[in-house]
């Protein structure tokens, strides 16, 4: 089996994907003990850092701050995760707030056990098998995974691209369209294409559509 065994195909975990329904956890945070279910009608971004007191991560939580009051405001909350301890979770945010001035609002899961990770497949033994990489899960109302991102725990993350993600997304189920490459809240969003030829033609000489073809059409909401 391709060098594999059997034994080895048998115990690697799976990885969530997208249209999956988020892996129920409970688990205790810097904000007391949480539940998935606890986010039950609101959208939720969970995220893994590699370790407390790490210089990337420091930047990061601190950028994730800065987006949290947006997240909020699109009925989405933020969780973080490591495997470090409550202790250090607790002895970090006190820290980070004592050097920078920035209070981490949002809770922060101290996952000893690894089992949310494994679960949302945070830990991949070829980068590090202690800790967990930069893993984003943005899950929605009804607790479906509607988009992941990985980062390597070199490179820290760009948070406006995940207030982009998560307001793409509720655009698109609102008004059931696409966004193009590049979009912002406020652009032009894609019309899906049409399904039949007299629906094509129909399309070109809609005065009230961007069109660039047939099967390329713009418009603004």
């Amino acid at each position: 089996m391709s060098g594999q065994t059997l034994e080895t195909v048998q115990t690697a975990p799976s990885l969530p994907r997208i249209g999956d329904p988020a892996p129920q956890f409970e688990a205790p945070t810097t904000h007391g003990p949480v539940k998935l279910e606890d986010y039950k009608g609101s959208w939720l971004v969970l995220f893994s850092h590699p370790a407390d007191f790490t210089p990337v991560c420091t930047t990061e939580f601190i950028a994730f701050q800065e987006i949290y009051p947006r997240l909020k405001a699109l009925n989405t909350e933020l969780l973080g995760l490591s495997v470090d301890s409550l202790p250090a979770h607790i002895a970090w945010m006190r820290n980070i707030e004592e050097k920078t001035g920035v209070k981490i609002e949002f809770p922060v899961i101290a996952d000893l056990s690894r089992e949310v990770a494994t679960k949302y497949g945070m830990i991949h033994p070829n980068e590090s098998t202690t800790e967990t990489n930069r893993a984003v899960f943005v899950i929605d109302d009804k607790q479906i995974i509607r988009a992941l991102i990985y980062y390597p725990l070199t490179t820290g993350r760009n948070t406006e691209e995940i207030v982009r993600l998560v307001e793409a997304l509720q655009t698109t189920d609102k008004h059931q369209v696409s966004t193009p490459a590049n979009w912002k809240k406020g652009d032009k969003v894609v019309v899906p294409p049409p399904q039949t030829q007299k629906a094509a033609e129909e399309r070109v000489k809609d005065p009230n559509l961007e069109v660039i073809d047939w099967y390329l059409t713009k418009k603004e909401l």
